[in-house]
């Protein structure tokens, strides 16, 4: 396998921390995210060829805010403080952090010293992206001031000798207009070799499977989506013909999905155990309408479904599933253990039930990464691009009871939806469009006739994590023209209405 470099973000509680890491990935580079309080030995046991000290919302002179411990100044690789991270820098290395006033959020105009080979190509004025309440009020010895905003006197300083930067505002945001190159020097600044690519990650993640699995046989969790699926070819490449596939069809899938899933893995050559178990789940959802109530029982019985076809295969010794990056960084989150929102479905459980050792192949991976390998193996481009699809289906875009009738009502005015989204050209635009189905009813007008039927909702955001996210801005012909057919074409919809809550307040999904 590549002995990949690795850039090592400490996290100190940014929402962009894991952009960081994103963009670092985007320019070839292996990165990891860990508490900004990072053990010393743990550090070095990783090896990095640069840190970065993430931003985040305290203060650092709060009774409880998190510093990085000041061995990660004597590594000597370079450091890169980021809004939070810079005042930490400036507060340990003897400098002076101080409330600026006011607070400073938004756009902002940056003068940076372009001979500091931070902004190596780059432009004297350039808009950057602010937000903090304190900033640096004196820098540390050894550094000099090479950027300033009308704010922030101190929005940049340098120690080159040490290779140490701080910059005041928040280069992994898109609205940072030059952050990518600003990112891009500081890896060049670490002397990174840009060995991070699909192709890489696709061969270290066969050999590491076959290295898990040197017999015996994997059932692979699927569901049909990307992350499923991407991991199924990856156990399929390693260890061939002892992949077996598992799709558990619940009857709440996107319409003809189960054939469709089926017909895909057949191109591969992969052959899938389909358990058509529609009649379990919605005999298990009947009378139910509270969200978390439905996902419990989705996830008991889509456990004990997919226990009964596992034990088809005595030589199983291992279960195979997607999990990603992001699951692994929020069990170890620097905020500590957050609400519950709502349950995950997922296949909990299951390994030490069945006996079976876990394999995750994608573990490592953020979704868009993901999204690539899919296409490094072969996927067709628009799986790979596919909107997130919840674990438990329908049943929670169907508020209220789950019945069969009214899933395939969701399932056809949804296939209208997303039909009408390409046709525009505007579904890579969106990064998750969805339908719900109402627990109310409306009077309408069809043919001179009264109608009473069900109201649908639509739902479409634009964002970059899915921790925030704005609704997408439909040209008004579009919006008309998927209200009209799904009204015309599914009898039993006589409504629809648009949803411009963002997030927050409102979660992407209703339920």
């Amino acid at each position: 396998m590549t002995a990949h470099q690795t850039l090592l973000i400490l996290d100190f509680g940014s929402q962009y921390t894991q952009l960081i890491a994103r963009r670092v990935r985007e320019l070839s580079v292996r990165s990891e995210i860990h508490r900004g309080d990072l053990d010393p030995e743990k550090i070095a046991a990783i090896a990095p060829i640069g840190v970065v000290l993430s931003g985040g919302p305290s203060s650092i002179y709060e009774a409880g805010a998190i510093h990085p411990n000041p061995a990660v100044f004597d590594l000597g690789v370079p450091v890169l403080g980021v809004c939070y991270g810079e005042q930490a820098m400036a507060h340990l290395l003897g400098g002076q952090v101080e409330p600026a006033g006011e607070r400073e959020y938004g756009g902002a105009e940056l003068h940076a010293d372009l001979s500091c080979p931070l902004f190596a190509g780059t432009a004297a004025t350039q808009k950057v992206w602010m937000s903090h309440g304190d900033r640096v009020a004196r820098v540390p010895d050894g550094f000099r001031i090479v950027g300033t905003t009308s704010n922030s006197p101190f929005a940049a300083m340098a120690d080159e000798a040490r290779r140490f930067y701080g910059i005041q505002f928040h280069p992994e945001v898109r609205h940072t207009e030059l952050g990518r190159t600003i990112l891009d020097n500081f890896l060049t600044i670490c002397g990174a070799r840009r060995d991070w690519t699909s192709a890489s990650i696709r061969r270290d993640a066969v050999a590491a499977i076959r290295d898990q699995v040197p017999e015996g046989r994997i059932v692979v969790a699927l569901s049909g989506g990307v992350d499923s699926s991407v991991t199924a070819l990856l156990c399929r490449e390693a260890v061939g013909e002892r992949t077996a596939p598992i799709f558990v069809d619940t009857g709440l899938l996107r319409l003809d999905e189960g054939d469709k899933v089926q017909a895909r893995f057949a191109e591969f050559g992969l052959g899938i155990a389909r358990v058509n178990a529609a009649g379990r789940f919605f005999a298990a959802l009947a009378g139910i309408d509270e969200p978390e109530e439905k996902r419990r029982r989705i996830g008991h019985e889509f456990i004990a479904v997919f226990e009964e076809e596992a034990k088809r295969y005595p030589d199983a010794r291992f279960l195979a599933q997607g999990t990603l990056y992001p699951d692994v960084i929020e069990s170890t989150s620097v905020r500590g253990p957050s609400a519950t929102i709502k349950t995950h479905h997922n296949v909990g459980g299951l390994p030490e039930r069945l006996g079976l050792s876990l394999v995750e192949p994608l573990r490592w991976l953020f979704k868009d990464e993901v999204r690539r390998l899919g296409g490094e193996l072969g996927l067709p481009e628009e799986f790979v691009w596919r909107h997130p699809f919840p674990g438990p289906g329908l049943a929670v875009r169907i508020l209220g009871e789950v019945t069969p009738e009214r899933a395939s009502l969701l399932q056809r005015a949804d296939a209208i939806y997303m039909d009408e989204i390409r046709a525009a050209g505007l579904y890579r635009q969106i990064a998750q469009a969805l339908s719900v189905l109402l627990p109310v009813k409306s009077v309408g007008v069809m043919g001179d006739q009264r109608t009473y039927e069900n109201v649908l909702a639509l739902r479409a955001v634009t964002t970059e994590d899915f921790m925030t996210a704005d609704w997408f801005r439909f040209p008004p012909e579009v919006l008309d023209r998927i209200a009209r057919r799904i009204v015309n074409e599914v009898r039993g919809i006589n409504r629809v209405v648009y949803d411009v809550t963002s997030k927050p307040p409102g979660t992407i999904e209703w339920e």
